[in-house]
C-alpha cells in the first residue's frame, strides 16, 4: 500500500488527508494582498454549463444519488454521465462514462465559467468529495461552477476492484510490509501477485486504459462538454500531476490553473519512494519539535515501538491486532495536518505506555478506508491500477533489499515500509506502464500557479519546485507557504487571498512569493 500523495501513493484517509479536507479547516498564517499581474481570462459563455458530450450525446443533468458509502449531496448539485471511449486511440471505439457532479455560480451574472477539480490519491471521487469540502471554495463558487468528477478506473466511473473484504482483511493481518525473513517476504510479494490477479480478473479490460494521460484526455473532454473555451482547474496532491499532464497535452486549452501540494514530475518510481521517506520523516521530526522532544530521540523512541509490536502485536478493544504495518500507518495519517497532531500524542502514548493499539488501529483503519462492520473502500483498488498504468518500473524484492540500508538512514520509521512497497506495490501486474517519469513541460501555457508547503509530508516541497521548472519559464509560477501539512489552501489565510485573487481577478503572484 502506498502512502497518499503521488501516483503512487496509499489508500485513503477518509475525509482528510487525501482530499485535503482536513487542510480545509484552520489558517496558520496572516492574509498578504495579491500582485497586480494581469493573469488569463477563462473566456466562458455566460451559460450555467454546455450540454453536449463528447461524443455528441446531450449530458443529462439531474438530482445526484448517494454515492456508494455516503450521503446524497443536497438540492444544489446536480450529476450527469459524460461518455468518452475506452481507447482514445480508437475514438469510434467502446466508451465508459465519466460521472461528473456540477453546483452552479451563486451569482449567476458574474460567472467565469467552469471550474475542475482533482482532490488527489490516485483513486479519489471527486463526485463524493466535491460536496463534502465545498464549503472551503465558496468564495470560488461566486464566479464558478464547481465541477467534480471521478476519473476513469474510479468509484463511479467504472472503477477498478481488485479484492473483497475478507481478502482484504486478510492481507492487512497477515502480511508483514517490512519483512525481515525470507518466509515473510516471499508472502509480501505473493500478495502483491495475488491483488494484480484480482484486478486482472475482476477489471482486466479497463487495466490498459486507466493512466493519467487518459485521465488527462478525460478532462480535455470535460472542458468541451462544459462549453468552456479553457480549462479552469483545482488540482490537489496526485492532482497536480494529472493537471502537469494536461498542461503537457494541451497547453492551449489551459485557463487559470492551480496545483497545491505538488507531486516532483521528476522523480521516478524510487525517487518518489525517497521523496516521501524525506517528507514523512521530516514532519515526524517537525511534531516531535513541538513536543519539546529532540528529534534523533524521538525517532528512535518511535522506531523503538514498532520494532516491539512487530513482535508483539497489540490487543485492542475490537480483537483485532494491531501489528507493525498498521501501526506504521496509524503514525502516518496523523501527520498529514498539524490539527491531528494530538491525535499522534494520544495514540503513541496509548501504545508505549499502556500497551494497547486501539487509537493507532483506528487511525489506520481510516487510512486504509475501513469502516466500522469491516467494509473496505476500492480507492486504494484504483489507486494501484492508475499509478502501475503510469509507471513503468518493477523493481524486484532483490533490488528493494538492496535499497534498505539508504531508506533507513532517511527514515528508520517509514524507510523500510516504503524501501519494500516499491516492490510489491506493482509485483505481477498484468499491464506495463507507460513511463519513467511524467511528461509536465507545457511552453505555451497560460500561468499555472504552484503551491508547495514546506512541511508536507506527502508530496514535500522540493517537488514544487521541480514541477514549476518542468512546466516552463514563464508558465510555472511558484508560491511558497511555510507552514506543515499537505496543501496550503484553506490552511494558510496568505495562500488562500492570492489563490482567490488569481481565479477571481486574474492577479498572478510573483513567481517565487513566500506566505511565512
Amino acid at each position: 500500500m502506498r502512502l497518499r500523495g503521488r501516483a503512487r501513493a496509499g489508500a485513503a484517509l477518509a475525509g482528510a488527508a487525501l482530499l485535503v479536507t482536513a487542510a480545509l479547516s484552520g489558517c496558520d498564517s496572516a492574509p498578504a494582498p495579491p500582485q497586480s499581474s494581469k493573469g488569463p481570462s477563462p473566456r466562458a459563455s455566460e451559460k450555467p454549463a454546455g450540454n453536449t458530450s463528447a461524443l455528441g450525446r446531450p449530458l443529462e443533468w439531474r438530482r445526484c444519488g448517494a454515492p456508494e458509502g455516503g450521503t446524497a449531496p443536497g438540492s444544489a448539485w446536480r450529476c450527469a454521465t459524460l461518455d468518452v471511449p475506452l481507447d482514445h486511440a480508437e475514438p469510434g471505439g467502446e466508451t465508459i462514462g465519466i460521472a461528473l457532479i456540477r453546483r452552479a455560480a451563486t451569482k449567476r451574472s458574474e460567472r467565469l465559467g467552469s471550474m475542475l477539480f482533482d482532490f488527489g490519491g490516485p483513486g479519489g471521487s471527486g463526485v463524493d468529495i466535491l460536496p463534502r469540502a465545498a464549503s472551503a471554495y465558496g468564495r470560488l463558487n461566486t464566479r464558478y461552477d464547481l465541477v467534480g468528477f471521478d476519473p476513469r478506473g474510479v468509484a463511479a466511473s467504472s472503477g477498478v476492484r481488485c479484492r473483497g473484504d475478507e481478502e482484504q482483511e486478510k492481507a492487512y493481518r497477515e502480511v508483514d510490509m517490512t519483512p525481515e525473513t525470507p518466509a515473510e517476504e516471499a508472502a509480501f510479494i505473493a500478495d502483491g501477485r495475488d491483488f494484480a490477479a484480482g484486478c486482472a480478473r475482476l477489471s482486466g479490460r479497463l487495466l490498459p486504459h486507466v493512466g493519467t494521460t487518459n485521465a488527462a484526455r478525460d478532462m480535455d473532454a470535460i472542458r468541451r462538454a462544459l462549453g468552456d473555451e479553457k480549462l479552469s482547474y483545482f488540482g490537489i496532491s496526485y492532482g497536480t500531476e494529472l493537471g502537469g499532464t494536461y498542461a503537457h497535452l494541451f497547453p492551449e486549452s489551459v485557463g487559470r490553473f492551480v496545483l497545491d501540494a505538488v507531486v516532483d514530475p521528476t522523480a521516478d518510481t524510487v525517487g518518489h519512494a525517497r521523496n516521501q521517506a524525506t517528507g514523512f520523516q521530516r514532519a515526524l521530526e517537525n511534531y516531535l519539535k513541538s513536543r519539546g522532544e529532540a528529534p534523533a530521540a524521538g525517532t528512535r523512541r518511535v522506531a523503538a515501538l514498532l520494532g516491539r509490536i512487530d513482535g508483539h502485536p497489540l490487543p485492542t478493544s475490537s480483537g483485532r491486532e494491531l501489528n507493525e504495518s498498521l501501526a506504521v500507518l496509524g503514525i502516518v495519517a496523523p501527520l498529514y495536518s498539524r490539527s491531528s497532531w494530538p491525535a499522534l500524542t494520544a495514540a503513541l502514548d496509548e501504545a508505549g505506555n499502556r500497551g494497547r493499539g486501539d487509537r493507532l488501529l483506528r487511525l489506520a483503519d481510516s487510512y486504509n478506508n475501513r469502516d466500522g462492520q469491516g467494509h473496505y473502500g476500492t480507492q486504494s483498488h484504483s489507486q494501484r491500477a492508475i499509478s502501475c498504468a503510469d509507471a513503468k518500473a518493477r523493481p524486484t524484492a532483490a533490488e528493494a533489499r538492496a535499497l534498505l540500508p539508504g531508506f533507513r538512514r532517511l527514515s528508520p520509521v517509514f524507510g523500510p515500509f516504503l524501501a519494500w512497497d516499491t516492490a510489491g506495490w506493482c509485483a505481477g501486474w498484468p499491464v506495463e506502464g507507460e513511463h519513467d517519469t511524467p511528461e509536465a513541460s507545457a511552453q505555451g501555457a497560460a500561468p499555472i500557479l504552484v503551491v508547495g508547503t514546506t512541511g508536507d509530508p506527502a508530496t514535500p516541497y522540493e517537488g514544487a519546485r521541480r514541477m514549476a521548472d518542468e512546466l516552463g519559464e514563464g508558465v510555472g509560477i511558484l508560491l511558497t507557504n511555510e507552514g506543515e501539512g499537505h496543501g496550503a489552501y484553506g490552511r494558510s489565510r496568505c495562500v488562500t487571498s492570492l489563490v482567490d485573487a488569481y481565479f477571481l481577478r486574474g492577479k498572478v503572484p510573483a513567481d517565487g512569493h513566500v506566505c511565512s
